[in-house]
């Protein structure tokens, strides 16, 4: 394949991977609302699908480094076309946690073999120094559309579809699952990887590759701080989702606005994380190094969330414009630093290990959107919005210090080697 159309495919399958949870993530929480749970069941029904997501993170992205990344791609497909059928038809709390257990279970298996296959195509089409920062920023714009265009569809569908109008976006999100499936088995070619793994080659394997993926976050320190960014990233990005929807019904006056304006505000916030995505490279090349650069969008996106924090003084349009210029601006310079680091990311790890990898670095972002839901909602709740969000910015401003003097690339090919021997 030709560098160019290994990038295509990339940005194809990485818009229908992030296509569902677009459509879904406006009505989701409502139309559990509307069939009668209770918030403090719905908290349990999310908390069930963050638990999930943690839990198979690792052994999910070992299997994609041990059988290859094309066929974790499909079951992942699999799995969101069940989970968003199973919460299409749920009545009772007891059906959307089998819901938010199949979703995690897919999320799991889509959070590092598609990156995992186009760095390795790339790398094979143009050898080990090619650069990454074009289609990687590529990719995120994909995933930044598909999930503009998926939240602004997912509002709609609703106020246009009669009847269990609040279903139609979730069954929409079925249906883009089920074209992903059918994509992912015909666009994403693998290199020929050996006899056919054995049920006891992937039982040996994935725990090897576990284990050798987290090896090469604990003995190389750039790795380690590159992922521990990540955790970082988790607490700042699910305390801002968490608490705007919130702020902007205090804003609107009522649940209902409050739910449209957000709907609103986080399209417009996923179409300026695209707008950013597009123009990392060009910010990667205003500085000297790509340390330097990630440095510069880390800060950025502490200013922004400063400045969110900082809203929450004003009230009425004020507030609102505050409030969505905050939100806004925060994912916007996020993309540019995310580019970046996953740009130095890969070129710490070797192909053998690089979903696992990648399902760390998801796993630490889980793992800190999950504390900051107890921690920074509890300090929400007594002393207010502005001080959580205030925190988060601090966090922001400590994660610029992970990039500072990072250890230059080290790769472990031992330990390639014996990931890539059980395949």
């Amino acid at each position: 394949m030709s560098p160019r159309s290994i990038r295509r495919r990339f940005v194809l399958v990485a818009f229908l991977g992030w296509l569902p949870a677009g459509l879904m993530m406006a009505p989701q929480v409502l139309l559990m609302t509307s069939r009668g749970l209770e918030l403090a069941e719905i908290g349990v029904v999310f908390s069930v699908y963050g638990l999930t997501v943690m839990a198979l993170e690792l052994p999910t992205g070992g299997l994609a480094d041990v059988i290859g990344r094309r066929m974790v791609v499909v079951a992942s497909a699999v799995f969101t076309v069940v989970g968003l059928s199973v919460l299409a038809l749920a009545t009772s709390t007891g059906m959307f946690v089998v819901a938010m257990v199949l979703k995690g279970i897919a999320r799991a298996l889509s959070s590092g073999p598609v990156e995992a296959w186009f760095v390795d195509a790339l790398h094979e089409a143009e050898g080990p120094e090619a650069d990454l920062k074009p289609g990687l920023a590529a990719g995120s714009v994909a995933a930044s559309v598909a999930l503009c265009g998926g939240v602004l569809a997912g509002g709609l569908l609703p106020l246009i579809v009669p009847g269990e109008s609040l279903a139609v976006p979730i069954w929409a999100g079925a249906g883009a699952g089920v074209v992903l499936l059918v994509v992912a088995l015909v666009v994403l070619r693998e290199p020929a990887r050996g006899p056919k793994a054995s049920l006891g080659t992937v039982l040996h394997g994935v725990p090897l590759a576990i284990r050798s993926g987290f090896g090469v976050a604990v003995r190389d320190r750039g790795v380690g701080r590159l992922l521990l960014v990540s955790a970082g990233l988790g607490v700042m990005l699910n305390t801002i989702e968490m608490l705007t929807p919130g702020r902007l019904a205090v804003l609107t006056g009522g649940v209902e606005t409050g739910s449209t304006a957000y709907a609103l505000v986080a399209a417009v916030g996923f179409a300026a994380n695209a707008a950013g995505g597009s123009l990392a490279p060009w910010f990667a090349r205003r500085f000297a190094t790509s340390e330097r650069a990630a440095i510069a969008g880390t800060i950025a996106t502490a200013l922004a969330v400063g400045g969110l924090a900082a809203s929450v003084a004003l009230a009425g349009a004020a507030g609102m414009i505050g409030a969505g210029s905050g939100y806004i601006l925060i994912f916007a310079a996020l993309a540019l630093s995310e580019v970046i680091r996953m740009e130095l990311l890969h070129r710490r790890v070797v192909s053998g290990l690089r979903a696992t990898v990648l399902s760390v670095n998801s796993l630490l972002l889980q793992a800190g959107g999950t504390l900051s839901a107890v921690a920074l909602g509890a300090l929400a709740a007594t002393e207010g919005v502005a001080w959580a969000w205030a925190v988060c910015a601090a966090v922001m401003l400590l994660l610029a210090l992970l990039y500072v003097r990072l250890p230059a690339p080290r790769i472990e090919r031992c330990s390639a080697d014996e990931a890539q021997s059980t395949a």
